[in-house]
């Protein structure tokens, strides 16, 4: 009987093996082999380098300008859309008036397709028309400015939509999770006298340190795999000032068809997200309850 169960257990299990290893954990094994070969070009097949390709990336200025860039995004992104995913769950977590019509307006963002967004926010930042321009101009009579053609402006630009777009969907998480906190901890609280600032830091917060983990692993992912804006919005210009680490490896495979060296960049990508995700699985380690 066990092991009738046993074979039942791996015949459930087998669709999701094989899709799991079909389509991430082959492809993750053939790019890593890959980033040691040249481009295949024509009838020449690729040829074994050696680590040639992870010189030249060490050389590439442009891979550098890339990644500081990813950087200060990734900075600008993870902690503002958490927070503010927080600040609004507990908004319309509360007793609000017309809160079912405030949780689908933050949730709106996040059902748009990336295109949509994209020009949508196209549409603000358009210099002279754009609803941003317009504003400045009726309300403080200042010149028309080009905030996504400027190399100081644009990255802050991006910042500010993938805020936009993800908070929505972090918003639901956080929500979800209040939901659940049994409401005996906030009697409880009423009953010792504790501020609802107080209720809120040391209770509610601690519970929600799993989906905290959750939203910022997801958070950093989200902060790397980001193209749609960019190609729709930006084209990584100006001079590279807007261009991201996946943006870069897509220009390299399939504009470069530089397949090798695009292997290679994203190697580089798998390492960078796989030390972060473990980092901050040991930083919340010790801070997440899970009862």
């Amino acid at each position: 009987m066990a092991k009738r169960e046993w074979i039942y257990g791996w015949l459930f299990l087998s669709p999701a093996l094989i899709f799991l290893f079909t389509f991430t954990h082959y492809p993750a094994v053939n790019t890593i082999i890959s980033s040691f070969f040249s481009t295949p070009k024509g009838r020449r097949p690729a040829k074994f380098i050696g680590p040639e390709n992870y010189q030249a990336l060490i050389e590439d200025e442009v891979f550098w300008t890339v990644l500081e860039n990813n950087f200060w995004f990734a900075v600008g992104t993870i902690p503002t859309s958490i927070l503010l995913a927080l600040a609004m769950a507990l908004w319309v977590n509360s007793q609000l008036k017309g809160r079912t019509l405030a949780r689908m307006a933050y949730f709106a963002p996040t059902v748009l397709p990336l295109i949509a967004v994209a020009n949508i926010w196209l549409f603000f930042y358009t210099p002279g028309f754009g609803l941003i321009d317009q504003l400045r101009g009726g309300l403080f009579n200042l010149p028309a400015s080009n905030l996504l053609g400027n190399p100081d402006t644009v990255l802050a630009a991006m910042i500010v939509v993938a805020i936009w777009k993800e908070a929505g969907f972090f918003m639901i998480f956080y929500l979800a999770a209040l939901q659940s906190i049994p409401p005996v901890l906030k009697e409880a609280a009423d009953v010792e006298g504790a501020s609802n600032f107080y209720y809120l830091r040391r209770i509610v917060i601690p519970l929600l340190m799993p989906t905290t983990l959750f939203i910022s692993v997801n958070a950093v992912i989200n902060s790397f795999r980001l193209v749609d804006h960019i190609f729709v919005m930006t084209d990584g210009g100006p001079n590279n000032a807007s261009s991201l680490l996946l943006f870069y490896i897509y220009e390299t495979a399939f504009q470069y068809w530089q397949t090798g060296y695009a292997a290679t960049l994203t190697v580089v990508m798998l390492i960078l997200l796989s030390i972060l995700a473990i980092g901050q699985f040991f930083l919340f380690d010790r801070k997440i309850h899970y009862r």
